[in-house]
């Protein structure tokens, strides 16, 4: 008896989709479809975790819902391209980029499009080597880790150099351009950085620039949102503030706001770990040494206060926190 030949994996995804496929009058709740895969989970998720960032929460929904509905529409046999989802994050350091995108990983997975979903964060040094040869097998290591979910690149305009015509970091964009274009069936690459530098890098790369379907820009967060930012750090590493420690905070940020190197949760995270040190040195060192369950939970004004961002010569400090 003649042996059947196994049918190619095309053909295999081909003949599942058919016998799946809906009839032209059938309903879909689209509403039982969020909630079979789980994309609701991560979106609220991504809005616990991240404080305001509203821009940035509606096009991360407006996606997920256009790939859902894409994936509805398969089932009814109208066919679609398989849609473009490498994206580009700009904004400030610490406004939520990398929270972002591996929420993101996370979503794409639940919805079929990629096979892992799990984020491999590099920058220009763990992509470019040093000497002639060692940056294709950088990249592609790097690469070989990320497939199957997110491949984010921070800082990527560093990967090109224009100043230094023996740079090396041009090889490493070439290989990700055809990555880009021929495996995007099983990566997702996310380029993150400021707004103008990646303006930069993306008109002198065009070919990188003409791969990115989505643009995505991250606000600074407010007073009031790195306020709010503090307080829920404060409470998860089981610690309160008190009312003098609350004005004092907000005094922090709307100083630090206006001094060098300012990171958005980042910057917030140091002064709440910084806080954390004066509050045990204080204690510990204190005349009185015996101490209860608030004491060891409560941050004070002084525990602030005492940061050289309060000093005159603040603004001049290297110890922003």
């Amino acid at each position: 008896m003649p042996t059947v030949p196994e049918p190619s994996p095309e053909e295999a995804e081909q003949a599942a989709a058919e016998a799946n496929r809906l009839p032209d009058d059938a309903v879909v709740d689209l509403a039982a479809e969020r909630q079979e895969t789980g994309i609701d989970e991560v979106l609220e998720k991504l809005d616990r975790d991240l404080v305001g960032l509203e821009p940035v929460k509606s096009r991360i929904s407006e996606i997920a819902a256009l790939l859902l509905v894409d994936k509805v529409r398969e089932r009814f046999g109208i066919s679609s391209i398989r849609p473009n989802l490498h994206m580009s994050f700009t904004g400030s350091p610490g406004t939520g980029k990398t929270t972002v995108a591996l929420r993101m990983a996370d979503l794409l997975h639940k919805l079929g499009y990629l096979r892992k979903g799990h984020l491999v964060s590099v920058t220009r040094d763990d992509l470019v080597g040093q000497y002639v040869g060692h940056t294709a097998p950088k990249t592609k290591e790097v690469i070989k880790r990320a497939m199957g979910g997110v491949l984010f690149i921070d800082e990527a305009y560093y990967l090109y150099r224009v100043e230094n015509e023996r740079d090396y970091g041009q090889e490493s964009i070439e290989i990700l351009l055809q990555i880009m274009e021929n495996n995007r069936d099983d990566i997702v690459v996310i380029m993150a950085g400021y707004a103008d530098r990646m303006s930069t890098f993306f008109k002198a790369n065009p070919g990188m620039s003409s791969r990115i379907a989505h643009h995505i820009d991250f606000p600074d967060f407010t007073i009031d949102e790195l306020e709010q930012i503090g307080a829920m750090m404060t409470d998860e590493l089981g610690y309160q503030l008190s009312k003098p420690a609350e004005k004092a905070l907000r005094e922090y940020l709307e100083l630090r706001v206006e001094q060098p190197r300012f990171a958005n949760a980042r910057s917030v995270r140091n002064a709440v770990e910084r806080a954390r040190l004066r509050q045990a040195r204080r204690l510990v060192e204190g005349e009185h040494t015996k101490v209860d369950r608030e004491a060891l939970t409560t941050l004070d004004a002084e525990d602030f206060e005492a940061s050289r961002v309060f000093s005159a010569d603040g603004a001049a400090s290297a110890d922003w926190s």
